[in-house]
């Protein structure tokens, strides 16, 4: 079983500032073509993990401003339908993706979505610190929950067990409850 969040689980107690990888356009980590970013660091644990070597807050390299610069780049190109920020657990890493999503909100508007993966659930980011809340207001979509090996089913789509949940952010905050992703939904809050 993954480890349970702790109220002492903060990004800035436990984040080093790095990213385990960068992928600009791919078509596995959300709807479309996308520009991932795997950060470094998780504390849950899960285990069956499919990138357990991101556990580690120090693997990878440190994030740098010419690699945001260089994914706000990518971004800009016309097939690109958005933002995917994986990892680790990008809840614990705020200072990188906070100040990604900033930028990308800047620049591109709601033109761009954002998809993140955590284990923490929209129950936990809700009651969370300022800096979790902030990056789930941030969001378009939320996969949340731990992975959990004994729940896997491979053919759900983007997610590994089916504890885990394929959320609308916007909608979800609205209505103050877990509202499910539905593509159908997303292309008339964008119209």
């Amino acid at each position: 079983m993954p480890r349970e969040p702790q109220p002492g689980w903060r990004s800035e107690r436990f984040s080093q500032g790095y990213v385990a990888d960068y992928k600009p356009f791919v078509f596995v980590d959300g709807e479309g073509v996308r520009c991932s970013l795997y950060v470094s660091g998780c504390l849950f644990a899960c285990e069956g993990c499919f990138n357990e070597a991101t556990w580690s807050f120090r693997y990878g390299s440190a994030y740098t401003d010419e690699l945001e610069d260089r994914i706000l780049a990518d971004l800009a190109h016309e097939s690109v339908q958005g933002l995917s920020l994986l990892g680790g657990e990008p809840f614990l890493n705020t200072g990188v993706c906070l100040r990604l999503v900033r930028r990308v909100r800047e620049r591109f508007g709601r033109s761009k979505d954002v998809w993140c993966w955590s284990g923490f659930t929209l129950e936990e980011l809700r009651e969370g610190s300022q800096d979790k809340q902030d990056l789930l207001a941030g969001l378009d979509v939320l996969v949340d929950g731990r992975f959990e090996i004994a729940r896997r089913d491979l053919t759900l789509p983007f997610r590994g067990s089916t504890n885990q949940r394929v959320l609308s952010v916007p909608a979800s905050l609205a209505a103050r409850s877990a509202v499910p992703w539905s593509p159908a939904r997303e292309t008339r809050r964008s119209a």
